[in-house]
């Protein structure tokens, strides 16, 4: 497949590099600035033993991706949509409430705040000081402002940074995240793009990083346009395997922790079938025989996010230049939904 891509890149493309170039910097920034908050978080956690984080779109990826470790620590950590929670809500006292929002004006957020009526254990996250959600909860702040392109890259990763320095004032060593952050990697993706190329569909699928698969396929369907979905990798076993074959495209995600072989052993079954396999890896361990493997070093937690989010965010965006002219530019959706 030829890129549609004219000689000149898109302003899409270019907000979203623009976004990518500054997330390490400001991800570090955030760590730091966000601690004192952070740590009030923290505290509220410890007292109420249950946390319940809301958000929409690659927010809730998010929410899913940090869940597990909390989970980690004791916490009773469970992540769903705010749509959900407005039409079917889960009761809140008792529970620390994480609203997260990079933009803090999305119209699930501004409603529950109007209709819930948040108390003392509730917390936002958000890129904006000046948002809604600023405005009416006490929020960790990313660095550098709001996030300008489509597609959620820089904001992901500074959300990352901001859970990081919540389970680092819960007792996570937070030396092994920040080593990522100060000596970033680049690994090659164009085996993984190339294998990729001619797919109709793509599946991203995981065990413990499964949150972070769901924020790929987010991204690619975005992007890419392109319809992808995200399957957790027990869920995938379960029937979905009969649509396997050469253009169904799969992407897994490893991290060095207790679910890396599972993950290695069902991305070398879907390659048997035909589909195109690439895992993009930081488990550390032997690839899996059958597939395109990016190696991103050796890491688990939360420095396991740190390490992937970038690659994932390549990998979309290298999906979606061999098939979008104006990559970017959202057609059909807006940066901030403002309607439900």
């Amino acid at each position: 497949m030829k890129p549609p891509m004219p000689n000149a890149k898109p302003p899409g493309l270019v907000a979203i590099e623009r976004e990518m170039a500054r997330q390490g910097k400001d991800a570090l920034a955030s760590f730091s600035d966000v601690a004192k908050r952070a740590g009030a978080v923290a505290a509220s956690i410890r007292q109420t033993g249950r946390l319940l984080l809301l958000g929409m779109g690659a927010s809730h990826g998010l929410n899913r991706a940090v869940a597990p470790l909390f989970r980690a620590h004791g916490v009773d950590a469970l992540a769903l949509p705010l749509s959900e929670q407005l039409d079917q809500p889960l009761a809140c006292n008792g529970r620390t409430v994480i609203v997260t929002s990079q933009s803090g004006e999305s119209i699930e957020v501004v409603r529950w705040l109007a209709l819930a009526h948040p108390g003392t254990d509730v917390f936002g996250l958000t890129m904006d000081a000046g948002s809604t959600l600023a405005r009416s909860l006490p929020c960790m702040i990313g660095a550098g402002g709001v996030e300008t392109g489509f597609a959620a890259t820089r904001s992901a990763f500074v959300g990352v940074a901001i859970y990081a320095a919540v389970l680092s004032a819960l007792g996570t060593d937070p030396a092994p995240f920040l080593r990522v952050l100060r000596a970033p990697t680049e690994p090659d993706i164009a085996d993984a793009v190339a294998a990729l190329a001619g797919v109709r569909t793509i599946v991203t699928s995981a065990r413990r990083l499964q949150g972070l698969a769901e924020v790929l396929a987010l991204g690619l369907t975005e992007l890419a346009r392109l319809p992808c979905f995200a399957l957790e990798g027990g869920q995938f076993r379960h029937g979905p395997m009969e649509m396997l074959g050469p253009d169904v495209g799969t992407v897994f995600l490893r991290g060095a922790d207790v679910t890396g072989d599972r993950v290695r052993g069902l991305a070398e079954t879907v390659a048997v079938t035909g589909a195109p396999t690439v895992v993009l890896d930081a488990s550390g361990r032997a690839p899996a025989t059958g597939a395109v493997t990016v190696v991103a070093g050796q890491h688990e937690g939360i420095a396991a996010l740190a390490a992937l989010l970038p690659v994932a965010q390549r990998l979309m965006i290298g999906c979606a230049i061999m098939r979008v002219a104006d990559l970017g530019t959202p057609v059909r959706t807006q940066k901030i939904t403002r309607t439900e």
